[in-house]
């Protein structure tokens, strides 16, 4: 009896064994090949590289390098302007004539009942004076290139500052997570330590509940971390055309100690480099061209051409001797707009008008760039000045937190007061690194602001 209940027991479980070994090693492999593949995507990258992938890969930097090639394009046509201009013709008309008898006193003309005619013209011009008109418009389109140009910059700029700040807000995210996943190591060996305790009578149950409350509070920040490195992560991957399931990870920032200058060099810096400030210079010089070439309205213009024609009456479009003539013409025109004397001189005014616009808002632009400069500056030196203090304060918190450990053991201080003491300096070591990266990003932002970003 007893070996047919043992013999139907194997036989179960061959029953149920022999799914799982079937299916087990292909589960296996396809667990393994998926896992390969999501490790695939994770990749280590360093703030360089983020930069250079960023920029490359940027469509706000290719528009505006694109701008630059219009804005060449134009200046080129500008150019060609300077050019003589040329066309040819060749035309053919046929009439035809009715009443071919003309009536004149006692003359009678007689004309042909039809007739063919071929005409061909071709004409050469050049402006030999106009006023510098051809040249103050290449002038103007050289500068609105340099303009274009800074525009590019400043869009370089604009993409490596918004890929800094991501990679920094993911370097804080990946700390903080580290640092809470080091404090639930931590909290789950005073739980394991509380029960001891509690299994001897030495603490109550509300001492074990203290801690596993803790735990609780750390595994919602641990939550509320990895939602935010999901978004940190994937707007990461989409400014540096990566995959949008790449798994980015940063092992440290390799951040040199910086000499901070005084603020004036920054300053200074800032007034000399940044491409908004070059860019309305620029612009005045464009402006003070649109008034010389305003005024050349005023001025005669005189122009050389030269002609020739092809008259032909034979019905043959073919030269045939006797039949065509060919007239060469040379021709200087002289013109001049007298009238702009007295109706261009508002069109004047409206360009200096237009000139002073440019140098106003140079002047709102430098003060906005000082105030700028300035705020990012004391920014920075307040991270700093966190960053000490809480080297200070971690410093005080982990003292404390030995203190009450060793009291929590001798049975002299509460769960309460243990449990305390440990949030306490988990939650110095978040600001730290918190800190510590504001401080970092809070140096490139200075940087920004002096134009010198991507210098």
């Amino acid at each position: 009896m007893t070996m047919t209940i043992k013999n139907k027991t194997i036989s179960l479980l061959n029953i149920l064994v022999a799914p799982i070994k079937r299916y087990a090693i292909p589960a296996l492999l396809v667990v393994l090949l998926f896992g390969q593949s999501v490790t695939a995507q994770d990749r280590v990258i360093t703030l360089d590289e983020a930069l250079k992938l960023g920029l490359d890969n940027s469509n706000v930097v290719k528009l505006s390098t694109a701008k630059v090639d219009q804005a060449i394009s134009q200046f080129n046509q500008a150019k060609d302007g300077a050019m003589p201009t040329g066309k040819a013709s060749f035309a053919y008309n046929r009439a035809e004539i009715p009443a071919n008898t003309l009536q004149l006193g006692s003359t009678k003309l007689g004309l042909p009942k039809s007739a063919d005619a071929f005409l061909g013209i071709a004409s050469l011009n050049e402006v030999i004076f106009g006023a510098n008109k051809l040249k103050y418009a290449e002038q103007s389109t050289e500068l609105l290139t340099q303009v274009a140009r800074l525009d590019v910059d400043n869009s370089r700029d604009e993409i490596a500052y918004d890929i800094i700040s991501s990679y920094y807000d993911l370097y804080k995210v990946l700390q903080s997570k580290k640092v809470v996943e080091q404090n639930l190591t931590a909290v789950d060996q005073q739980i394991k330590q509380a029960q001891r305790f509690f299994d001897q009578g030495i603490v109550t149950k509300n001492d074990v509940l203290r801690f596993q409350l803790q735990r609780a509070n750390i595994e919602l920040n641990a939550i509320d971390l990895e939602t935010n490195r999901k978004i940190v992560n994937y707007n990461l991957d989409v400014l540096l055309g990566l995959p949008e399931t790449t798994q980015l990870m940063i092992n440290a920032l390799t951040e040199d100690n910086k000499q901070l200058q005084p603020l004036s060099a920054y300053v200074d810096t800032a007034l000399a480099a940044r491409p908004e400030l070059r860019q309305l210079d620029l612009r005045n010089k464009v402006a003070e061209v649109n008034i010389k070439n305003i005024r050349a309205n005023t001025s005669p213009t005189l122009a050389a051409s030269a002609g020739l024609y092809y008259v032909d009456v034979s019905a043959d479009p073919l030269p045939q001797s006797g039949k065509f003539i060919t007239p060469v013409t040379i021709g200087l025109t002289f013109g001049w707009n007298f009238s702009t004397l007295w109706t261009n001189k508002n069109k004047v005014t409206e360009a200096k008008i237009e000139q002073d616009e440019v140098t106003l808002n140079k002047a709102i632009t430098i003060n906005n760039v000082k105030k700028e400069v300035n705020q990012d500056y004391q920014n920075y030196l307040m991270a700093l000045d966190k960053i000490k203090l809480l080297q200070t304060s971690i410093e005080q918190a982990g003292e404390n937190n030995k203190i009450l450990e060793s009291k929590y053991k001798s049975n002299i201080a509460s769960a309460t007061d243990r449990a305390d003491a440990e949030t306490l300096l988990y939650q110095a070591e978040i600001n730290l690194e918190l800190a510590k990266a504001d401080a970092g990003l809070a140096y490139y932002t200075l940087i920004k602001s002096t134009g010198k970003l991507n210098k």
